[in-house]
């Protein structure tokens, strides 16, 4: 029952304000990209924490803090179809993110997606692909926020499968810095529930930036093992398997624990 309502709320909060999308444009239009951007993720935040909170999860998340000002490429691990959600209603930097094409042809959600600077890949199409990352390295130009899952397919919480740096290269490119993220229980919220949507608890860790100067000499295969690394060390700490960093790289008290 929860999945069933969980899918009718989705459908009818989208249709609900899929006009507001086109207030935004007409509102926003010739005014700074971060405060349409913000105005745009506030809408998509609201419906990724309602969608959290019906599913029953609790989600905390640490290291906010961590986003540096401007443009960035977040990535992050994939674990499960509430990824988006997640990240989404609870990242308080607004960002689009690289989808399947096969969304764009669902239209009040291509919408949603178009004003958030989605960017839709068809990775059997090669040309189409290197046409996408290409418009993914303009909207990190211009100013606006990315977030690729570097894995490609979800991982389903059995550690993590090789990363791709196809996608990451877009921050080279557009010369931006790098921010991993690492979730943890997003993959029992439905993938562990053969479908059915149930209660879980998610796990945020926002990891330190990995900025230009860091990365730009390094080839494209070892960024992407520096990323990786990165995502592991805190998914690791999130099971507790080592000791926390030192103070100086990350700060517990700064942490915090937003209820879903």
């Amino acid at each position: 029952m929860r999945t069933v309502i969980i899918y009718i709320f989705e459908v009818l909060y989208l249709m609900r304000h899929s006009i507001t999308i086109k207030q935004i444009n007409r509102t926003y239009k010739g005014r700074p990209i971060e405060e349409k951007d913000r105005r745009v993720y506030s809408q998509a935040r609201q419906w990724a924490r309602q969608t959290m909170r019906l599913a029953g999860t609790k989600v905390s998340i640490k290291g906010n803090e961590k986003f540096p000002e401007g443009p960035v490429l977040i990535a992050s691990n994939h674990q499960g179809n509430f990824d988006i959600m997640a990240l989404l209603g609870y990242l308080e930097k607004p960002f689009g993110f690289i989808s399947k094409i096969e969304v764009k042809n669902i239209p009040v959600v291509r919408s949603w997606m178009e004003a958030m600077h989605c960017v839709f890949i068809d990775r059997k199409n090669r040309k189409q692909a290197l046409a996408a990352v290409q418009k993914g390295i303009h909207y990190l130009e211009e100013g606006h926020s990315l977030l690729i899952f570097p894995e490609g397919t979800r991982n389903f919480g059995k550690g993590l499968k090789p990363f791709k740096s196809g996608g990451l290269s877009m921050a080279s490119q557009a010369n931006v810095p790098i921010v991993p993220v690492a979730l943890e229980g997003t993959y029992r919220v439905m993938e562990d529930n053969d479908g059915k949507v149930k209660p879980a608890k998610v796990e945020i860790q926002v990891c330190d930036p990995i900025f230009p100067e860091e990365y730009k000499d390094l080839p494209a295969n070892e960024v992407a093992e520096f990323v990786k690394k990165r995502i592991t060390e805190a998914l690791e700490m999130m099971e507790g398997n080592v000791q926390p960093l030192p103070k100086k790289t990350f700060i517990a008290s700064e942490s915090r624990e937003i209820q879903g």
